[in-house]
């Protein structure tokens, strides 16, 4: 911690820093602006044949796929065995073919294979030649595949294994590897003189937010470009900062360099934005663009455009106030996610990420940790857009392998998640690991060669770490901010103890700046009780109601302490563990606040609701224990109301109740047969209601 900051490093052949007059368009000559369209994207997700084993010569164009499965990706071949239990999902290769034919148009252009995500190792191959091979599940690549002849029939063959390799992060951890290509597929087509491609996948244009206040903001706009063309070009680059409406704010073109063949070069323009609307979280996630066209000096022509999402802010944290978004205290109400869902694994559309989303600001959730490794592109375009704060980070899971291969690979898996995430405003942290095992020099000397990198390839946000251990361990010791992992009151103690662990940390340590990066407890949905006790985790006995009751008291505990920066619930979503045998489904950590397939929302997700939003509801809890055998029970209520009414069979139970903690709770005597309990909040001189029916045998 408190390390100094230096300088962002890229590598290119040649660094030109731009200084000219930046215009700013006043009110009375503002524009709009389009940007040009020169690059291509072409979908390459239909049409393959698929093969789950290994076999010899398939990346040949003429081997014989028509025994093969039809598929469609995003796709993966553990959608089922990696979560029905029993630690023997198929960890192995698999094979993905199909022919490709581009249009004549796209001769003469630069051509390049784009995978979203595939786990876990990847090779292609382009009508038998290698392209190249890719470690690693979670990031995007790309492959150089010009290759592809434009107007003949071409043949892509893709092996992918999700095999334990020891030289691969992660080595283990809670959850399921779903093989496969499990994220969309592309080709993008560009001129010869474009952005660099091959920046680990980055965008090719970088936004460092210089100085952002509320007067003006300033950005250093860095532009990697490469000529792959056989002669030196001439380049300029200009960039267009608009704002929401598509109105000019900022235009600045670089004056004309040479770039030689087969080289490269980065161009840094500084951009001031006056009187900026600030990105403020889910209160207003107001969004600039950053347009950058690469233009050859020589004709005028543009031959690459790319535009970037631009959200202005600023963050600090303070290790006793906690976090602060543009100088304004934001207590941030964080959940983890995983990125699987029932019968799929991984293999999700965009349409699923915006259902997690949709769902997550039903709860009130305004920070997320992409837990534990790199989420799909849409993920962060919805945070961006929806003013999530995020904790990215990389699959650095309770173990390490004391090898040079490991090494690179974990330091290339971090840097691919930096650069191709750099521009998302709601990225606020990088995680360089979570619950390292083994607190010795191997691995300290690791965590602290990734905080360095953070540090170098972005000085501007903050490194993090998820500690499970002693707080004195050196594991703490690497990052600049720090969460902690508690499971007070399910894997030990009880959930009343999570204060007093925080306060002694802090007590202790009261310059680490610190939060509770994970907490929580299992909870089935069709497992009930009344006041039940502490169940044994790894049981099949998961009942609802002592997940709420954890949540209850844990965030009760978290509100009194102002000194955490960020709570981040485990989970807000059901996952494939497929090691685990708990609960009542086996193959699945029920830690969620909604189930795997998203149908029902737990309990506990009301209690979110209810303190987190101001949206006006009551929820009946206990609402799925519809068959009782005991008379006498409590009827509890989560909501936002001034005050609450129940009726029991039609008859008034009680008078209007009140609460100061969102739970309004009172005893009742159910009737032999059908109940049917309804309460009645109300606020402001509007009334909403909830019902349930409860059956007494």
């Amino acid at each position: 911690m408190g390390r100094i900051r230096i300088a962002v490093v890229f590598v290119a052949c040649i660094v030109l820093t731009v200084t000219g007059s930046v215009v700013g368009m006043p009110s009375a000559q503002a524009a709009t602006f389009t940007p040009p369209a020169p690059r291509q994207r072409v979908d390459l997700n239909t049409g393959w044949r698929f093969l789950r084993a290994d076999v010899s010569g398939a990346q040949n164009p003429g081997f014989d796929d028509s025994a093969w499965s039809p598929v469609t990706v995003p796709h993966t071949w553990n959608a089922r065995d990696g979560e029905d239990g029993g630690d023997n999902y198929y960890r192995g290769a698999g094979w993905y073919r199909r022919h490709y034919t581009p249009p004549a148009t796209f001769a003469g252009k630069r051509l390049w294979l784009q995978f979203a995500g595939a786990d876990t190792v990847t090779d292609v191959w382009v009508n038998g030649t290698h392209l190249g091979q890719h470690k690693g599940g979670y990031a995007r690549f790309r492959f150089d595949a010009t290759a592809l002849a434009p107007g003949r029939d071409n043949v892509i063959a893709v092996r992918v294994s999700n095999a334990p390799d020891p030289d691969v992060a992660p080595l283990s951890a809670d959850f399921t590897f779903f093989g496969g290509i499990y994220r969309n597929v592309s080709l993008l087509v560009t001129d010869p003189l474009s952005v660099r491609l091959l920046d680990n996948a980055g965008p090719g244009v970088y936004l460092r937010q210089r100085a952002v206040g509320a007067a003006s903001a300033t950005v250093d706009v860095t532009t990697k470009i490469w000529n792959n063309g056989a002669g030196a070009r001439s380049v300029a680059i200009r960039t267009v900062i608009t704002d929401a409406t598509d109105t000019v704010v900022a235009d600045t073109t670089s004056t004309p360099a040479s770039v030689g063949a087969g080289t490269g070069s980065q161009i840094v323009q500084p951009v001031t934005v006056a009187n900026p609307r600030r990105w403020q979280g889910r209160t207003d996630p107001y969004l600039y663009k950053a347009n950058v066209e690469v233009l050859d000096a020589a004709t005028g022509t543009v031959t690459d455009a790319v535009t970037e999402p631009l959200g202005l802010r600023s963050v600090t944290v303070d290790p006793n106030t906690g976090l602060f978004l543009n100088g304004q205290h934001l207590s941030l109400h964080g959940v983890n996610r995983h990125q699987d869902y029932l019968d799929r694994g991984w293999a999700l559309a965009d349409a699923d990420h915006t259902r997690d989303f949709d769902l997550m600001d039903e709860m009130g959730v305004n920070a997320l940790r992409t837990a534990h490794y790199q989420q799909d592109q849409k993920v962060y375009n919805l945070a961006d857009e929806r003013g999530y704060l995020v904790w990215a980070e990389i699959p650095l899971v309770n173990s390490i392998t004391d090898s040079a291969g490991f090494r690179a690979n974990i330091a290339q898996q971090l840097r691919e998640l930096i650069r191709q995430n750099y521009n998302h405003p709601s990225i606020v942290f990088w995680g360089i690991g979570n619950e390292q095992r083994t607190d010795d020099t191997a691995t300290n000397s690791l965590l602290d060669t990734l905080a360095g990198i953070v540090n170098t390839e972005d000085p501007d946000r903050l490194s993090t770490y998820a500690h499970n251990g002693s707080i004195t361990s050196g594991l703490n010791n690497h990052t600049e901010v720090i969460g902690y992992n508690r499971y007070h009151g399910w894997y030990y103690g009880s959930y009343n103890d999570v204060g007093g662990f925080l306060d002694t940390l802090h007590g202790t340590f009261p310059n680490r700046r610190i939060a509770l990066s994970e907490y929580g407890a299992g909870g089935s949905v069709v497992q009930h009780e009344e006041n039940p006790a502490k169940p044994t985790p790894d049981s099949d006995r998961h009942p609802e109601e002592y997940q709420a009751l954890l949540h209850e008291a844990t965030w009760r505990q978290i509100q009194a302490r102002p000194y955490l920066w960020g709570t981040f619930v485990w989970n807000m979503f059901d996952f494939a563990s497929d090691g685990r045998s708990e609960g009542d489904t086996h193959g699945r950590n029920d830690k969620g606040l909604v189930t795997y397939d998203r149908a029902i929302r737990k309990d506990a997700f009301y209690w979110y609701k209810a303190n987190w939003t101001t949206t006006p509801f009551v929820y009946v809890t206990s609402r799925r224990w519809t068959d009782r055998t005991v008379a006498t029970t409590t009827v509890k209520v989560y909501g936002t109301a001034d005050s609450v009414r129940l009726t029991l069979n039609g008859v008034p139970v009680g008078s209007a109740q009140t609460s100061t903690n969102h739970i309004y709770s009172r005893p009742v005597t159910l009737s032999p047969g059908t109940n049917t309990v309804v309460v009645t909040g109300a606020r402001g001189g509007t009334t909403f209601t909830d019902s349930v029916t409860w059956v007494l045998h």
